[in-house]
């Protein structure tokens, strides 16, 4: 089965204590041609992650007696099924703590079903695609990056790059589209006990003016308070 074939039959678990929500979500997915499984609270999410095996997990970080911080660090012991958080405007801290225990996107509620369904076509493009982006040399949009060789491509230019920088770049670039916390990004590049988020916002910045076409970020967009997301052909389609 071709890639988009199996995007198109991939198996979505719905993971939410509000009836109208499941009812919206079953609705827009449905006509998408997905598998759905509904289940009330993350102890019931995390009995059908074991049972069905979902391709991606769409969860709800507000549900009575597990949740969705606590479920998006059950799964990420057993498996890397993209996850999808649902928040609302004032759960900034739920939703970075989500983020930081596994969630690979958000929605915030009130959210359009087109935006949904957007981020689910994206994550389930990546889970498909994941070992491409995982290889030596990746080919990304705009970009083209040689790991082995420590080589930046940027619509056909060498870009040249520290060993920070390309450090950073690499670790956006095999989360395409992805919203990557501050601490996530520290600890990746910096290692577990980085502390001085000043490091990141200044590679960040000495990153984007040696890739971005101009003063507005296409390519590298910040999360206010939250982190920053890779667009490798610097729109939201990534």
């Amino acid at each position: 089965m071709k890639q988009n074939e199996l995007e198109h039959h991939a198996k979505i678990l719905i993971v939410d204590d509000e009836a109208q929500i499941t009812r919206v979500l079953r609705t827009a997915l449905s006509t998408q041609g997905y598998s759905l499984q509904v289940a009330a609270n993350g102890v019931l999410g995390m009995e059908a992650v074991h049972a069905w095996k979902p391709d991606l997990v769409i969860t709800d970080v507000s549900m009575p007696e597990m949740n969705g911080v606590e479920l998006c660090r059950e799964i990420r012991a057993v498996s890397d099924v993209p996850i999808i958080v649902l928040s609302v405007r004032n759960q900034e801290a739920m939703k970075i703590e989500a983020l930081d225990a596994g969630a690979d996107d958000y929605v915030t509620k009130p959210f359009s079903i087109q935006e949904l369904q957007a981020r689910v076509r994206a994550q389930l493009r990546r889970k498909y695609a994941a070992a491409e982006t995982q290889q030596q040399v990746m080919s990304l949009g705009d970009f083209v990056i040689d790991i082995p060789q420590h080589r930046v491509a940027v619509r056909g230019q060498d870009v040249h790059l520290t060993p920070k920088q390309f450090d950073l770049l690499v670790c956006l670039a095999q989360h395409p589209g992805q919203v990557l916390t501050h601490r996530a990004l520290l600890h990746a590049v910096w290692g577990t006990n980085a502390d001085q988020p000043e490091y990141l916002r200044v590679n960040i910045g000495q990153l984007r003016k040696k890739i971005e076409l101009s003063d507005e970020p296409a390519y590298i967009v910040t999360e206010p308070w939250i982190g920053y997301r890779f667009r490798p052909t610097g729109n939201d389609d990534a």
